[in-house]
């Protein structure tokens, strides 16, 4: 049996739930029937959004995780991280790199839903990084697709997707469904015209993130 979390990652959950739930959010769809999963969120254009998608999945009775780098689980914050739900990755490590150790951190969970902004940053005007999809490939796991629209106080969870060999079809198969969500977002078209181009030159991967 895990041990009750510290103190201050219980105020600090606290915290990050009330303010997800202040600002009064209203989710879409329900949580796959999987134990453990990638959970992609976007797009990624405030800083809400990272708040909105742990909300989100927590109140979905999932368990919301996200990786960290190394240096940040030392002492005195160790325990503090890992009660947040926080995956250690030192990419400083020549022999593992950090999709092998967060496919052993699932390895050795029997719960975890690990959310990842897969565009990378607020600045990527929307094309994707393929660390999400490689991750999920190396622990046999799904994707699950979430998204936030944070003028309308809304988001929502996907279906599982189960990744192919095929990282541009599964990019597009990502992207359509993010448009039929916000339309009107120019991100998830130029998502669409990312996979477009992938494919075209037969490609299947990206660089890592």
């Amino acid at each position: 049996m895990s041990a009750r979390p510290g103190f201050l990652s219980r105020i600090a959950h606290r915290a990050l739930i009330a303010l997800y739930r202040g600002r009064g959010y209203r989710i879409e769809g329900s949580a796959p029937p999987v134990a453990k999963c990638v959970v992609l969120g976007a797009p990624h254009t405030s800083n809400w959004d990272f708040v909105f998608v742990l909300g989100a999945v927590e109140d979905l009775g999932m368990r919301p995780a996200f990786m960290g780098k190394h240096t940040l689980f030392r002492w005195p914050m160790t325990r503090f991280m890992y009660d947040m739900g926080g995956v250690s990755v030192d990419r400083s490590r020549r022999k593992a790199n950090y999709v092998s150790q967060v496919a052993d951190a699932f390895a050795r969970a029997d719960q975890l839903a690990l959310v990842i902004a897969p565009e990378g940053s607020r600045t990527s005007g929307g094309e994707w990084r393929s660390g999400f999809w490689h991750i999920a490939r190396a622990a046999g796991v799904p994707i699950v697709p979430a998204w936030v629209d944070q003028d309308g106080r809304r988001g929502g969870i996907g279906e599982a997707l189960w990744p192919s060999e095929d990282f541009a079809a599964d990019l597009a198969q990502l992207a359509a469904f993010y448009r039929t969500k916000r339309p009107e977002c120019d991100r998830f078209d130029r998502l669409a015209e990312q996979a477009e181009r992938l494919a075209a030159r037969g490609d299947d991967t990206l660089a890592d993130s």
